[in-house]
């Protein structure tokens, strides 16, 4: 599988245009298929069609576009250059918000594992690199946008689903942005944390002012962030509006578990997909652990070889409604490359994109 290559510059508007015309056809595909898939994950109770939706959907337009008018601006266009409605570029964004999570306790295989470090990349150098684990099947909507907003010294690379703005990604400063799902707090209508991960790359240029930067936003729901530049890496956690940081230093793993002591108490992770987590917690330290007693490893194949292997790669069962790796990336902050392996990592070769100053 090739991933779709995006290349964007301009105004907001014409950014997301040029993103919309590029995908086009895939992005109302996935709109035709259940509604972009909610229709097959959201609980049976909830709304899945669009006109049941356009309400909330309005206050997600509303939020965004008041914490952060450019990603307000870059959905108009990509509604523009798709051929699709405002509210569907709007749900496109705001779709894992949507679907929601369940207080219950279901077998689970797991999420995304994410790791930084400062040494363990190719000649000690940085690197974060995790899985993504998604459920709904969505390696068919893998896409990678290289991202260059008017008047803005720095390019964004982005890894993307589905017509998403941003999902993790780096900068052309060296900030790397990474994420797990945590659960927890009550979802409102604000800015969904793939947006803000884009947001922050498009703003930040280090580790510090991105975490000055997301202080300031309205999140729409929970998540854990892992960022890294060429001196800092830092792990925080979100929930209702809080925000704390649980893991900083020469290097950091997180998995889909609170850390935090306080936060913990408020986790509504079910007692397998928490088994899970801890085991591919475990296992992500052993490998950072390795690379640091074993210098010649720290290069992307073995990297690749880590994200690989059971438990922190999960295995297709067959059910669109569980889980699975459906990607894993290597950022290496300091040469601005994003690797990427879409689908199982251990069945796919590896694709390279590098990102350049505006």
């Amino acid at each position: 599988m090739t991933v779709p290559f995006v290349r964007a510059s301009g105004t907001p508007f014409e950014v997301g245009y040029q993103h919309g015309a590029a995908l086009a056809a895939g992005l109302r595909a996935f709109l035709a298929d259940d509604l972009a898939r909610i229709g097959k994950l959201a609980p049976a109770s909830a709304p899945v069609t669009l006109a049941q939706l356009e309400p909330l959907l309005g206050e997600y337009s509303a939020a965004i576009a008041a914490a952060a008018p450019s990603l307000g601006e870059e959905i108009a266009g990509l509604a523009e250059g798709a051929g699709i409605s405002p509210a569907e570029a709007v749900l496109l964004q705001a779709r894992r918000e949507l679907i929601g999570y369940q207080k219950v306790p279901v077998p689970a295989c797991g999420d995304c594992t994410t790791y930084a470090s400062l040494s363990a990349g190719p000649g000690g150098g940085p690197v974060l690199a995790q899985t993504v684990d998604l459920n709904g099947n969505l390696d068919d909507q893998l896409a990678v946008l290289d991202v260059g907003l008017s008047g803005s010294p720095r390019r964004s690379l982005v890894l993307s689903f589905g017509g998403l703005l941003g999902y993790l990604g780096l900068n052309s400063d060296g900030l790397a942005i990474g994420l797990n799902l945590v659960l927890g707090g009550d979802w409102l209508p604000g800015v969904p944390p793939y947006l803000a991960i884009r947001y922050l790359l498009d703003s930040a240029g280090n580790v510090k002012d991105a975490l000055a930067i997301l202080a300031g936003l309205p999140l729409a729901s929970s998540r854990s962030l892992t960022l890294c530049d060429p001196a800092t890496v830092a792990c925080v956690e979100v929930l209702g509006g809080e925000l704390r940081v649980v893991g900083s230093g020469p290097a950091t793993v997180h998995t889909n578990h609170f850390l935090d002591q306080d936060f913990s108490a408020a986790d509504e992770l079910n007692v397998f997909a928490r088994n899970s987590s801890v085991r591919r917690l475990r296992a992500g330290a052993g490998g950072l652990a390795g690379f640091a007693a074993q210098p010649a490893r720290r290069d992307v194949n073995s990297h690749f070889a880590l994200l690989s292997v059971p438990p922190i790669c999960v295995a297709d069962t067959g059910d669109l409604r569980r889980e699975r790796t459906v990607a894993a990336v290597v950022m290496l902050p300091d040469r601005g490359e994003l690797h990427v392996r879409p689908g199982n990592p251990a069945l796919s070769s590896t694709q390279a994109f590098r990102v350049e100053r505006s």
